[in-house]
C-alpha cells in the first residue's frame, strides 16, 4: 500500500510517499481502506518535533514510535477482526486515530474500542475526516466548562478547526455565542451562528465591556489571567492547553449533532495525497479556516 512515511524531522521536504506492508488487523481491530485524513497542528509538530516534547514521545535524534503520521480519517472497512461484532466489511466510519496516528496511508487498523463510529450519512469523507479532532476537542472542553442552554460564552480563535466545530456546538447547546477572530474570517464566524462576532485586530477583546459564563481560548494563545475580567463571578475559563474529560459516546455525540443539520466541517483546502508536502505547508503557514483535508482515495 502506498503511504506517506518520514524517517527524520524537519520541514515538509522530509514527508516521502513509499510503498509499504498493507497491515493485518488484531482480533479487536478493523481495517480501515482510507478515503480521507487531514492535516493538524499535530501532525505538523510531530513532524517538526516541535516543542521539544514531541521528542521525547517519538524519540530524540529520529522518529522512533510514528513514522506515520494522520491523526483523523474517513473511509470503509475492508476487514474486521475475529472479535468484532460492532462493525462489518463495507461500514463506511470516521474515527480518531490519536496518538498512535497513521492515517496517511491507504490503510490503517483501529481498535474499536478506540474513537470510531459509523460515518455520518450527510457528510463526504473528507468532510467526516475533519470531524474527530477539532469536533471532539471542542465537544469536551465545552462539556467540561459546564455551558448549558442560556449562558454566554466568548470563543477565542474561532475560525480554527477547534473554533468553529465550538462555534457550532455552543449554539446547539443554546448558549449566546461572542466569537474572536480575525477580519478575513469575520463572515465565516457568523455564518456558523455567532450572535456577536469581535475582530482582535480592530478591538482587544479582553477589554470589551461584557462578562461571559465561559471564555474558551481554543488556540492556546491567551491565559485565564488574561481574560479574567471577561469572567462572571462563577464563570468558567477552559483552553485546549488543558487536558479535558474524554467520554467514551462523545464521538457519536459528534454524528447525531451533524446529521441533525447542526454542526458542519469547515474545509478550507483539500489536497491529494501526493500533496502531502504543500498540505503541510500551508497549515504550518497559519493561514488555514478550519480544517485542511487531503484525499487519500
Amino acid at each position: 500500500m502506498r503511504a506517506v512515511v518520514y524517517e527524520r524531522y524537519g520541514s515538509p521536504e522530509v514527508l516521502e510517499l513509499r510503498e509499504i506492508a498493507k497491515p493485518t488487523p488484531k482480533k479487536n481491530e478493523v481495517l480501515v481502506k482510507v478515503h480521507a485524513t487531514t492535516v493538524t497542528a499535530g501532525d505538523w509538530r510531530m513532524r517538526k518535533a516541535d516543542p521539544f516534547l514531541a521528542r521525547l514521545f517519538n524519540g530524540l535524534f529520529k522518529p522512533r514510535r510514528v513514522k506515520i503520521l494522520g491523526f483523523e480519517l474517513a473511509g470503509v472497512i475492508e476487514e474486521v477482526g475475529s472479535d468484532v461484532t460492532t462493525y462489518k466489511k463495507g461500514d463506511e466510519v470516521f474515527a480518531s486515530c490519536g496518538f498512535k496516528f497513521g492515517a496517511y496511508a491507504e490503510y490503517k487498523c483501529i481498535e474499536v474500542n478506540d474513537s470510531i463510529a459509523l460515518k455520518p450519512k450527510n457528510m463526504t469523507f473528507e468532510e467526516a475526516a475533519a470531524v474527530p479532532i477539532g469536533g471532539l476537542t471542542a465537544l469536551r472542553f465545552i462539556q467540561s466548562s459546564g455551558l448549558k442552554a442560556g449562558d454566554n460564552i466568548l470563543i477565542y480563535g474561532a475560525s480554527g478547526s477547534v473554533g468553529t466545530f465550538a462555534v457550532q456546538i455552543a449554539k446547539a447547546i443554546g448558549a449566546d455565542v461572542t466569537a474572536v477572530c480575525s477580519t478575513s474570517n469575520v463572515d465565516l464566524v457568523k455564518s456558523l451562528g455567532a450572535d456577536e462576532v469581535i475582530d482582535y485586530t480592530r478591538d482587544d477583546f479582553t477589554k470589551i465591556p461584557s462578562s461571559f459564563d465561559v471564555v474558551f481560548d481554543s488556540v492556546g494563545k491567551t491565559s485565564k489571567s488574561a481574560c479574567k475580567a471577561l469572567l462572571k463571578p462563577n464563570g468558567k475559563y477552559v483552553s485546549v492547553s488543558g487536558s479535558p474529560k474524554e467520554g467514551i459516546n462523545d464521538l457519536l455525540r459528534l454524528k447525531e449533532l451533524i446529521e441533525k443539520g447542526k454542526l458542519k466541517s469547515v474545509i478550507d483546502r483539500n489536497y491529494a495525497l501526493e500533496q502531502i508536502r504543500e498540505a503541510h505547508a500551508y497549515v504550518e503557514s497559519f493561514r488555514k479556516k478550519g480544517n485542511v483535508t487531503v484525499s487519500v482515495v
